[in-house]
C-alpha cells in the first residue's frame, strides 16, 4: 500500500476525512514517503537516514489526532497512539515510557499474524471442514476391553469376520461422509448444533517486582513454557456455524509458525513503525524548582532516549527504536513548545501548525468528509424508517451557531459540531421511533429555533463534550 502511495495520493486521501490543515497533512504524507524510499536504500547506507519526527501544533478538535488516526488506517505499517500525560500519574513519574515500544510490538504481531492466518485460510478452511465430518460421523473403532486370553485364543475366522464388518462400515460412512460433506459446504447443516472441544481462554499471568514498586508485565505462562503447558480445553455446544469459524481459527494457528511471525514483527515495529504522542504540551513546564513539573520534566526525560534511539526489552525479543517515527501533537495554548526541555525539541525537526477552523470550515465538515456528521444522523434516523435532509440554509446555520459558540466560550474546534448536532437532533431522536412521518427536512428555520437560545446561553459546559 505504501508503495503504490505518493505524497500526494496520502493527502487526497485524508482530504477525504479531514478538512483543511493542508502543511500537516503535507509533513505526515511526505515522512510516510520517506518510509518507503528508505526501504529502497543499500543496506550500508539505510542505517545512516533517521526518522525526521514531526510536531503538530494546534489547539483542541482542528484534526491532529484525526489525521494520525487516518494515517494508520491508510497504510499497513504499526501504529500505536499514546497520551503523554498517561505516564504523569501518581506513582509512576514516566517510569513506563517504555511501555509505548511494547504496545507498538503487540500491535506489529497482532498485523502480521492476521496476514499469515489470511494466507493459510483456505487450507484451514478445508481442514476444518474434514474435522467437523469426523466428529458428525467418526469412523467405527475397534471393540475396547476385549480380554487377552481371547486376543490369543481367538479364532482366525472370528477376527477376519470382525474385520470385514469394521471394513463395511466403514466404507458405508465414506459414502455418507461425501453426501454429508455436500450439504455442509453448501450450508444445510449450518443451524444444527454440535458439541466441539474449545481452548479455555484463562490468562496466566506473573507479575514482576522492581525497586519503585509493582509492574505487571502480563507474561503469558504458556508464552513462556509454550507446549510443556497441556492446554486447557472445555466443551461447548454451537451451531455448526459457529463450529467452523472455531475450528477454522483453531486449524489457522497450528498452520502459522509464531517464531517467524515475531520475527517479522519485530522487523516491521523496528524499520516502519508509528508512535504517536498525544497531549505532550501537558509535560511541558517551566522553573523546575518542585511540584508537578518536576514530575514533568521526568517524563520528558524518559521519553528521550526512546525517540533518540535506544533497546527496549519485550516479551518478544529486544527492540531498537533508531527508526521508529514519533510524530508529537499538542494545543500549547497554556505552555509553549520552548517550555519542553531542549533535547526534545530537536528531536521533532518538522514542526507544523494547524490552523484555527472557519465559519466555512465547518461548512465544509459538515458535508464533504465521507463519514460527516450529518451523513451519521441521516443513517442512524434512517433506521426508523425515516429519512432525514438538510438544506444548504440549514448547514450554514449549524456552521455558524457552532462558529460562535466556540467564539462564545471555550473554543473546542470541530468536537462543537458534536454538541450542536445533538441539541439540534433531540427531539427527533427521542421522538423518531412514534412519529408516523417518513421524511423530515431540517432547514434555516427550524435550526434557528432550537439553538437560538443554546447560542445564548453562557453556561453550556454541560453539553461540552
Amino acid at each position: 500500500m505504501m508503495k503504490e502511495l505518493t505524497p500526494k495520493q496520502i493527502v487526497e486521501e485524508l482530504d477525504k476525512y479531514i478538512i483543511g490543515q493542508k502543511e500537516a497533512k503535507k509533513a505526515v504524507a511526505i515522512a510516510l514517503r520517506n518510509r518507503y524510499r528508505r526501504s529502497l536504500l543499500p543496506e550500508g547506507f539505510k542505517d545512516e537516514v533517521k526518522p525526521k519526527n514531526i510536531l503538530m501544533i494546534g489547539p483542541t478538535g482542528v484534526g491532529k489526532t484525526e489525521i494520525a488516526r487516518r494515517l494508520s488506517k491508510l497504510v499497513d505499517l504499526p501504529f500505536i497512539k499514546v497520551e503523554a500525560t498517561k505516564f504523569t500519574e501518581v506513582g509512576y513519574v514516566g517510569r513506563d515510557v517504555d511501555s509505548m515500544v511494547r504496545d507498538l510490538v503487540e500491535e506489529s504481531i497482532r498485523m502480521v499474524k492476521t496476514k499469515k492466518i489470511e494466507e493459510v485460510y483456505e487450507k484451514s478452511k478445508k481442514l476444518a471442514d474434514d474435522k467437523l465430518i469426523e466428529l458428525l460421523m467418526p469412523f467405527p473403532s475397534k471393540k475396547k476391553g476385549i480380554n487377552p486370553l481371547e486376543m490369543i485364543f481367538g479364532t482366525v475366522e472370528e477376527k477376519n469376520n470382525e474385520d470385514d464388518t469394521i471394513d463395511s462400515e466403514r466404507e458405508i460412512i465414506i459414502n455418507r461422509r461425501k453426501e454429508l460433506k455436500e450439504k455442509l459446504i453448501k450450508g444445510e447443516l449450518d443451524d444444527k448444533t454440535i458439541e466441539i472441544d474449545v481452548e479455555d481462554s484463562y490468562n496466566s499471568t506473573v507479575e514482576l517486582f522492581s525497586g519503585l514498586g509493582m509492574e505487571e508485565y502480563n507474561i503469558n505462562m504458556g508464552d513462556i513454557f509454550g507446549d510443556l503447558l497441556p492446554k486447557k480445553t472445555k466443551k461447548k455446544r454451537v451451531t455448526i456455524r459457529e463450529a467452523r469459524k472455531i475450528i477454522n481459527n483453531q486449524e489457522a494457528q497450528k498452520l502459522i509458525d509464531m517464531d517467524e511471525v515475531m520475527d517479522l514483527a519485530i522487523k516491521k515495529a523496528e524499520q516502519n513503525g508509528m508512535i504517536f504522542i498525544d497531549e505532550i504540551d501537558k509535560i511541558a513546564g517551566k522553573d523546575y524548582g518542585g511540584g508537578p513539573d518536576v514530575s514533568r520534566e521526568g517524563v520528558q526525560r524518559d521519553i528521550l532516549p526512546i525517540i533518540e534511539g535506544t533497546t527496549v526489552v519485550t516479551k518478544y525479543g529486544p527492540v531498537k527504536t533508531d527508526h521508529i517515527l514519533f510524530i508529537a501533537a499538542g494545543a500549547f495554548h497554556v505552555s509553549k513548545v520552548g517550555d519542553l526541555i531542549p533535547e526534545i525539541q530537536g528531536r521533532f525537526p518538522i514542526r507544523v501548525e494547524l490552523e484555527n477552523l472557519t465559519e466555512e470550515n465547518f461548512k465544509e465538515i459538515l458535508t464533504k468528509p465521507k463519514n460527516a456528521i450529518t451523513k451519521q444522523y441521516e443513517y442512524l434516523i434512517k433506521t426508523e424508517g425515516i429519512n432525514l435532509e438538510f438544506t444548504e440554509e440549514a448547514i450554514g446555520a449549524i456552521a455558524k451557531m457552532a462558529f460562535v459558540s466556540n467564539e462564545q466560550s471555550e473554543n473546542i474546534g470541530a468536537r462543537r459540531l458534536q454538541t450542536v448536532m445533538e441539541k439540534l437532533l433531540e427531539d427527533i431522536s427521542f421522538e423518531a421511533p412514534d412519529l408516523d412521518t417518513y421524511e423530515i427536512i431540517i432547514d434555516e428555520a427550524y435550526v434557528n429555533k432550537k439553538l437560538m437560545a443554546y447560542i445564548h446561553e453562557k453556561d453550556i459546559s454541560k453539553y461540552i463534550l
